[in-house]
């Protein structure tokens, strides 16, 4: 099969994050990236589906500037055959604008499958898949944690609350991943990293639709009050009760 897996850099959530001067942007000063994890397990999926299948080409494609080389020759270090940057100074937040600039260079790529991680951990908008697959004129499955593709036809499995849906559909297709379909992926070995180096990676430019969708004001969430320590046993139950109930106000 001949599968493309969309990634994103995006940085490390560990992290203490800064506002920008602009306020509506993170500042990226000492701030460490990484492939966003929903796209990493989304190449895992596709290196596991290949190998089961005996074969087939990987293309990993992202979006963004120069930096994002890095975290696309990580990918490539795991397994994928090659890859492709949409060069752009900075990725616009409007998902409507990526999924252009997506579907414009996957349209005439002839591939069975197209695999993007449910969301991106840096904005969690989790639309760019379904809008890749609607520009594309594919079927999108969203969020499936089991994935299995025979004879040209893909059979799904998505977790709901208390159940699980199963969607079978044809190929070729849009598939954004979620947790679970993988345990976890595979870290590049030193002979992957070394053949990473000189695997094809071609740059091209973005061409991103119109951004409707921008950030306009961006602010870290309040600091959280103090906690107290009431005193020990069943003689602090009832201030408890009362304090959350008058002053937290969750009872």
């Amino acid at each position: 099969m001949k599968i493309a897996v969309c990634i994103k850099r995006v940085p490390d959530m560990e992290q203490r994050f800064k506002i920008a001067g602009s306020g509506t942007a993170v500042d990226e000063t000492g701030l460490k990236y990484a492939m966003s994890d929903f796209d990493e397990w989304a190449v895992e999926a596709a290196l596991q589906l290949n190998e089961k299948h005996g074969g087939g080409e990987l293309v990993v494609i992202s979006l963004g500037p120069d930096a994002v080389q890095e975290t696309m020759r990580k990918a490539l270090a795991m397994g994928a055959d090659r890859g492709i940057q949409l060069k752009t100074d900075a990725i616009p937040f409007d998902g409507l604008a990526v999924a252009h600039a997506l579907a414009a260079e996957l349209k005439d790529g002839g591939y069975d499958l197209i695999l993007l991680g449910k969301l991106a951990v840096d904005n969690a908008s989790g639309v760019t898949g379904p809008m890749v697959a609607e520009l594309l004129g594919l079927p999108c499955v969203s969020a499936v944690s089991r994935l299995d593709v025979e004879g040209g036809r893909g059979r799904a499995e998505r977790a709901l609350e208390g159940a699980v849906e199963v969607v079978e559909f044809p190929l070729p297709a849009v598939v954004t991943v979620d947790q679970g379909l993988v345990i976890q992926a595979r870290y590049p070995a030193l002979k992957g990293i070394m053949a990473a180096k000189k695997k094809p990676l071609e740059v091209k430019p973005a061409q991103l639709g119109e951004a409707t969708v921008s950030v306009t004001k961006m602010e870290l969430p309040p600091e959280r009050a103090p906690g107290r320590i009431l005193g020990e046993g069943a003689a602090t139950v009832p201030e408890l009760v009362r304090l959350l109930r008058e002053e937290a106000k969750v009872l």
